[in-house]
């Protein structure tokens, strides 16, 4: 796909003068322009305002606000992802990072379409729906979606249980059946917490479903169940920031899912616990 900088560099030399102007000072100054005015950028390219619109609809585009966000998100793709250390080359200011996160997100959990298997995650509501029991659990990052979940499913009346500590898991999974589920999170599908929990709840019958990426995961090789999210971030990274919205949004799915199956039954105890908070805030 042709990004929006190479677009501009394709058409240089079918704008006007004043045109091709504007398009040789966003080259040179792409990450400065989505955060400047009309009246800003006329001055640095010494063009009109009007001839500002001209540009944007000479490329193709409608609105200096829709160039914009468009030139943002071209920045965000196609820089170094925001996780990696290289980040440390840059001076981005605050809100150049606000902007960045947003559109690396937004991406990240767009790729989401293309990475999970409708079966499969027909496969996982349906073994949730089912289930007795339904214990969750990730290390670092993985550990946030994991609360979520445990969070959300309690909700619905499930027993759901998770735990950051790997020896208080190890004195769960004994009581797991066949009638329960594990679900297991981890980007990398490597962590070996989550690999021995894993083989763990699969000897004592329990189905596993796991929440992570395709590319060379062994969890995914040993899970019943595959939930598979886009390769986003590296695995040595700063922090987890794209990968795990990629993974909340997976849960938020799986959780709407059983919410369809199940929230005629629970809407009292919905409007129990919603009573119950509205007088503890008097």
């Amino acid at each position: 796909m042709t990004s929006l900088r190479q677009k501009i560099e394709q058409a240089l030399l079918e704008l006007s003068e004043a045109e091709r102007r504007i398009g040789e000072y966003v080259l040179g100054n792409s990450e400065a322009v989505p955060h400047m005015t009309t009246k800003e950028l006329s001055k640095k390219a010494a063009v009109s305002e009007a001839t500002i619109i001209r540009f944007c609809k000479s490329i193709g585009i409608g609105s200096y606000k829709s160039f914009k966000l468009a030139l943002m998100k071209d920045l965000t793709l196609t820089d170094t992802s925001l996780t990696d250390f290289s980040v440390l080359n840059k001076k981005d200011s605050p809100y150049d990072l606000f902007h960045k996160v947003i559109h690396v997100n937004k991406s990240a959990i767009e790729s989401c379409a293309d990475s999970l298997d409708r079966k499969e995650l027909t496969k996982a509501v349906d073994a949730i729906r089912d289930a007795r029991k339904i214990v969750f659990f990730g290390v670092g990052g993985s550990s946030t979606a994991a609360v979520d979940a445990q969070y959300k499913f309690t909700k619905l009346g499930y027993h759901s249980i998770t735990s950051l500590d790997f020896h208080h898991m190890l004195s769960v999974i004994p009581h797991l059946t066949e009638k329960d589920v594990f679900v297991a999170i981890s980007t990398s599908g490597k962590t070996k917490d989550v690999l021995e929990l894993t083989r763990f709840a699969q000897r004592k019958g329990a189905t596993v479903i796991a929440i992570t990426t395709l590319s060379k995961s062994p969890l995914y090789k040993e899970a019943d169940v595959h939930l598979c999210t886009p390769n986003v971030e590296q695995d040595f990274r700063i922090g987890s920031l794209a990968s795990r919205m990629t993974q909340l949004t997976v849960i938020d799915t799986l959780y709407l899912s059983i919410f369809h199956h199940v929230g005629e039954k629970v809407l009292q105890q919905y409007y129990d616990a919603r009573g119950e908070m509205e007088r503890l805030r008097r």
